[in-house]
């Protein structure tokens, strides 16, 4: 099946999983979703991280993480570039997510990472997604 947003699939994936309470969520494997959720995973929005299966066959399993009274851990999910729209961002012009209480995801020339470790390291790149 030919995907226009592989990207935005994932995120409506983990949302719905999550409004649905399931403990994990199961996707067609890529790298980008990979470096994605390893972000996620680092910081802290994601139980775990498998990947199954070989070839055009490979999978991501993707634990949730929900707090002691069973909430989702994460609030919010959103597309920030879209194939139609691309947002860049340089260091100084990063913007912030519900005043540093979310993250945005930004692929940069040095791979996947947050907007805090982008502007750490004073580079900028395409903003992916906002979480909080």
């Amino acid at each position: 099946m030919s995907q226009t947003d592989p990207i935005a699939e994932l995120l409506t994936r983990i949302r719905n999983a999550m409004h649905a309470r399931y403990n994990q969520v199961e996707l067609p494997h890529s790298r980008v979703r990979e470096a994605i959720c390893r972000v996620l995973l680092a910081e802290g929005f994601l139980a775990g991280i498998e990947t199954a299966g070989e070839g055009y066959k490979k999978k991501l399993i993707l634990g949730l993480r929900y707090s002691p009274t069973r909430e989702p851990v994460i609030r919010g999910l959103q597309r920030v570039s879209k194939p139609s729209l691309r947002r860049y961002a340089g260091a100084k012009e990063m913007p912030r997510v519900k005043g540093a209480m979310g993250m945005h995801v930004v692929s940069t020339p040095l791979g996947m990472m947050t907007d805090r470790e982008a502007r750490r390291r004073k580079i900028g790149g395409e903003i992916l997604l906002r979480i909080w």
